[in-house]
């Protein structure tokens, strides 16, 4: 976490002043630190503490230095000091992520001083919470955000037998700092927790052995500027009587600030799942429950025993549950081999842009596609790449059969060559029927090529009732999709992710159009102006919405029903 963690104190004599305090070093230390110690300063022991490795090795400036931020040392007093003159100051290292947490008393870059000491300002002077001791927020754009906790340490020679303190927490990040409350709160009460426990006992040691009430009762009439001229300004260790003081408060404001950056981490959200995930989820589900259906009624079987000679057979047949990749419709169907087709733009190239651009029409449109072929491979891969511009709720796959299907089953029927197509679906406008035959001789590529280009060994022929003409307008998708495939400045990929895009917007104006007419039941006159207002109030958008609108998932049609009414009926309800 980017902030900064610091130890605040209200000195009698000067006034606010920063005790200590810790950051968050990411880039190299500067120069002079580290192994840049002159041979006259110490180093302390290194020690492991949760992860952090702990040393005294860093030159930081002392306040007596020239060039130094932080108040010269005739404008502090022993309560006013944390570290000693020419004191190193403490650098933990984490391991996990090299950054390193470095503590002084005074940030040493001029900027951060500035932002560290109106924050002490602020912290015991105005900005302070009913009682004194709590903890407030407050901070703006320019000078960063503050987290302040103040608090009161006994001092059997102060002013009120006491003296105040604030541990404040800055950045920059104002909703950062605000989701952190609640761990801050809890962690910095416990240091305060500690802090004033060890300066009580020491408290009550000294009144103890040297009442100070009854002494200063004979000297009421002293003048107070000459009693804080003796020992009254103490520092914090002399308070607590702990020489390990700072050393601690560093261990625990770099913990603190590792475990207040860890703890909120950014995630990427992709928000609701689409209309395709949702009907894939269902589909899924459908899938699970057929198959527990059929193992079901396999161990009832097993229970009842042949009763008959013929029984025993027909159990063997059944034994095992239907194949998920031959279900019509089946949103996990793949095709067996590698892909004879590697895309649209593929197939495009292939079929010729008329016969692709029919094809693609009827598949749109929601009519019957139907590939005969002695390739059942070809198939799959053909069946793999059309139904990529449809809805996976649209989509209903026969991959390879021995006869013909309704069209009512499915919308991608494979056929072999000898199945008989009924003369009413070849003559109907709402089916389009592709035969692959063997390339003619002379059109063969040499035998070097053919690796090169697979599909040049066959011949394809798209035939309809309804033929395309080259001059209609056709749907808007469409007309997107073939712009995508011929842009040869899209890759492959990227007209993937066009092809996405497209089916999410179109899927939204079915969302529109099914609860305006479905769930609001809204005239046909206030319908036609939402498809003008859609953009789709062309013959063909507007039967590709009806048909995209069979794709949509249960669970949003129950969702629509059950939450969204019509204004009618919300004003028949109030009444």
């Amino acid at each position: 976490m980017n902030a900064i963690v610091a130890l605040c104190h209200f000195c009698e004599l000067h006034g606010p002043r920063t005790l200590f305090c810790t950051e968050v070093l990411h880039a190299p230390l500067p120069q002079g630190a580290g192994s840049g110690d002159s041979p006259g300063q110490g180093e302390q022991a290194e020690e492991e503490e949760g992860g952090i490795q702990m040393s005294g090795r860093l030159r930081a400036h002392s306040p007596a230095e020239p060039g130094s931020t932080g108040p010269t040392k005739s404008d502090m007093c022993e309560g006013c000091r944390s570290l000693a003159a020419g004191h190193p100051g403490y650098i933990s290292h984490d391991k996990e992520t090299s950054i390193k947490y470095v503590s002084h008393q005074h940030p040493n870059h001029p900027q951060l001083f500035s932002i560290v000491r109106q924050a002490c300002v602020r912290s015991l002077s105005c900005e302070v919470c009913p009682g004194r001791e709590g903890p407030i927020f407050f901070g703006d754009e320019q000078h960063g955000f503050v987290f302040s906790h103040t608090f009161f340490i006994k001092d059997s020679l102060a002013r009120g037998f006491q003296r105040w303190y604030s541990i404040i927490a800055i950045m920059m990040d104002r909703i950062y700092l605000i989701s952190s409350w609640p761990f801050l709160l809890g962690r910095v009460r416990a240091i305060i927790d500690e802090l004033q426990g060890k300066a009580l006992k020491v408290f009550e040691a000294e009144q103890f052995g040297c009442p100070q009430r009854a002494q200063r009762m004979n000297t009421a009439f002293t003048p107070f500027l000459h009693q804080r001229n003796g020992n009254a300004a103490r520092s914090l260790t002399s308070l607590t009587s702990d020489d390990t003081l700072w050393a601690c408060l560093h261990t625990s404001f770099a913990w603190l600030l590792k475990a207040c950056g860890s703890r909120l981490t950014e995630k990427l959200l992709e928000g609701a799942p689409t209309e395709d995930t949702l009907v894939q989820m269902e589909k899924l589900a459908d899938l699970e429950e057929e198959a527990e259906s059929w193992d079901n009624s396999e161990a009832e079987e097993e229970e009842k025993g042949p009763t008959q000679p013929g029984d025993a057979g027909r159990r063997e047949l059944t034994k095992s549950p239907p194949d998920a990749s031959l279900l019509p419709g089946c949103a996990t169907w793949q095709p067996r081999k590698l892909s004879v087709f590697k895309s649209l733009r593929h197939m495009r190239q292939v079929l010729g842009a008329p016969s692709f651009r029919m094809l693609a029409w009827h598949v749109l449109m929601g009519n019957q596609v139907i590939w005969k072929s002695k390739d059942v491979d070809l198939v799959h891969s053909a069946f793999e790449v059309l139904r990529t511009m449809l809805p996976v709720g649209c989509v209903r796959v026969i991959p390879y059969s021995s006869q013909y299907e309704e069209a009512y089953r499915c919308n991608f029927l494979g056929l072999s060559p000898q199945v008989q197509v009924p003369a009413h679906v070849l003559a109907s406008e709402f089916a389009v029927v592709v035969e692959v035959h063997t390339a003619p001789r002379s059109a063969l590529l040499p035998a070097g090529r053919e690796e090169e280009q697979p599909l040049s060994k066959y011949e394809f022929v798209v035939t309809s009732g309804s033929p395309v003409a080259a001059d209609r307008v056709g749907p808007t998708i469409l007309n997107k999709i073939e712009a995508a495939l011929t842009n040869q400045n899209l890759s492959v990929d990227v007209v993937d992710q066009c092809l996405v895009c497209l089916k999410e917007e179109w899927m939204n104006k079915v969302k529109v159009l099914f609860k305006f007419t479905k769930v609001d039941s809204r005239p046909k006159e206030d319908t036609q102006r939402l498809l003008s207002v859609l953009g789709a109030a062309e013959e063909d958008n507007v039967k590709l919405l009806k048909f995209w609108m069979t794709g949509l998932s249960k669970t949003y049609k129950s969702h629509l029903m059950s939450t969204v009414r019509s204004p009618t009926a919300a004003a028949e309800a109030r009444s």
